[in-house]
């Protein structure tokens, strides 16, 4: 029989693990008010239908907010034989919330955090963070190899989403700094694209680099691979985290207010390389 998946948030995230379940012969149903249909996947009107539907649910929704959001929704229609697989970046506390209302329900929760863009994910090479229960990530084998053959697991949940932060931390810093030396490059008089070419031949050179460099050099920042104004709320939760734990972060105040420029100059829907433009207004 074909394996079935349901699909919350069927966004940039979402759409590429469909994208990718449905590849690899998953019947995929998904579920997205924002969402348009596609050949890939049977979308359902609600999120109470699709769970009546699924035994197995993939949450990729934009905050832990909202997942919390969904699974009050679906009230009753949870029962002890769901599980729920999220993949959504959102604030450890509300995912540790979150298990609790499920578990007190009888369903199983478990997080599988995504690093890497939607195109990485699409074509599974983004690995995934498990937080959750071993008996668990046991019984979703099948999902989580389907989704990326590269795991970790780094803990009970909560942990994942921790991790992902940091991930998320450094990822964006790499982004940063590569977005000021392009934007230094140019107020000197070099052509990005040219300058990039030879950055990438040096010990500069960087997966940051190679994913974003032209698209920063070219200000060609749709459609995005992932939001920018998707990873300034990931550095916000990351200072508040920061702020908790009492750990010093400068760089990621700086980054913060650098993403917070690029948002207010109209790039916040756009790919997180339009950072760049909050270094180009400053020359400028």
């Amino acid at each position: 029989m074909m394996k079935k998946i349901g699909i919350i948030g069927v966004g940039l995230l979402g759409g590429a693990l469909a994208h990718r379940l449905a590849k690899q012969g998953w019947e995929v149903i998904g579920h997205d008010p924002l969402s348009t249909v596609t050949e890939e996947i049977t979308m359902c009107d609600s999120a109470t239908e699709l769970v009546s539907q699924c035994k197995t649910v993939l949450l990729s929704l934009p905050t832990s907010d909202i997942v919390d959001s969904v699974i009050d929704s679906l009230g009753c229609t949870i029962t002890n034989q769901h599980c729920f697989v999220d993949t959504t970046t959102g604030n450890p506390e509300e995912m540790e919330a979150i298990s609790k209302i499920l578990k007190a329900l009888g369903a199983n929760y478990l997080e599988a955090n995504v690093a890497g863009s939607s195109e990485l994910a699409k074509v599974g090479k983004a690995p995934l963070f498990l937080g959750g229960e071993k008996e668990i990530i046991h019984c979703c084998h099948d999902l989580l190899n389907t989704l990326a053959p590269k795991q970790f697991y780094v803990g009970p949940i909560g942990a994942a989403s921790r991790f992902k932060l940091v991930h998320n931390l450094i990822l964006g810093l790499n982004r940063a700094g590569l977005a000021e030396g392009l934007a230094l490059a140019e107020a000197l008089g070099f052509n990005a694209s040219e300058a990039l070419s030879i950055l990438r031949e040096t010990p500069a050179t960087s997966m940051a680099m190679e994913a974003k460099g032209e698209l920063m050099a070219k200000g060609k920042y749709n459609p995005p691979q992932a939001r920018l104004t998707q990873h300034l709320k990931d550095v916000r939760i990351i200072q508040h985290l920061a702020d908790k734990a009492g750990a010093n972060t400068p760089l990621t105040n700086t980054h913060q207010s650098l993403l917070e420029e690029a948002e207010s100059l109209g790039f916040g829907e756009s790919d997180n390389s339009a950072i760049i433009e909050a270094f180009r207004q400053k020359c400028d």
